[in-house]
């Protein structure tokens, strides 16, 4: 494996590990209690950021297998863009996978401002924004980063 895919698909991986133990952290007291965190508050929004993230970086991991480099500026749009057309529109991956991804950026946008300026996003997801409501979100975010990286890295083992 290249050296370059290798570090995108541990970020991704050390992303996706982050999603989940914040969620851990959001729901477990004694965590709460141990590193002082107040009861009330909760890491759903940072979840749903960090999912996206490692959806992120096994994109532009997958990318590189097919020595296809993305950057700023826009480099978010650029690796989505890039993925779409390299691996969905061939149908070398199956289109439920852009639906993740497309799901993610949404949110990611909402909590991050990523893409504000780009219509399809807006309004395709709304929900609070306080960090507490958004444990549904984030639970699905979680889930469909799990399923998007371990199908993703499959393709790229091979």
């Amino acid at each position: 494996m290249d050296l370059q895919v290798k570090i995108y698909t541990e970020r991704a991986k050390n992303e996706l590990i982050v999603a989940k133990k914040l969620k851990q952290m959001s729901e477990n007291q004694e965590t709460k209690n141990f590193l002082e965190i107040p009861k009330d508050i909760t890491f759903y929004s940072s979840v749903i950021s960090h999912s996206y993230y490692s959806i992120f970086y096994i994109s532009k991991a997958l990318l590189l297998t097919k020595n296809i480099k993305t950057s700023t500026p826009e480099v978010h749009k650029k690796t989505f863009d890039e993925f779409k057309k390299n691996f969905i529109d061939t149908g070398e991956l199956d289109v439920s996978l852009l639906k993740i991804y497309k799901t993610l950026i949404v949110r990611a946008d909402e909590l991050l401002e990523i893409f504000k300026d780009e219509k399809w996003k807006r309004g395709n997801f709304t929900y609070n924004t306080i960090p507490q409501a958004n444990k549904n979100p984030a639970e699905d975010s979680l889930k469909n980063a799990e399923k998007f990286i371990s199908n993703i890295n499959k393709v790229i083992e091979n």
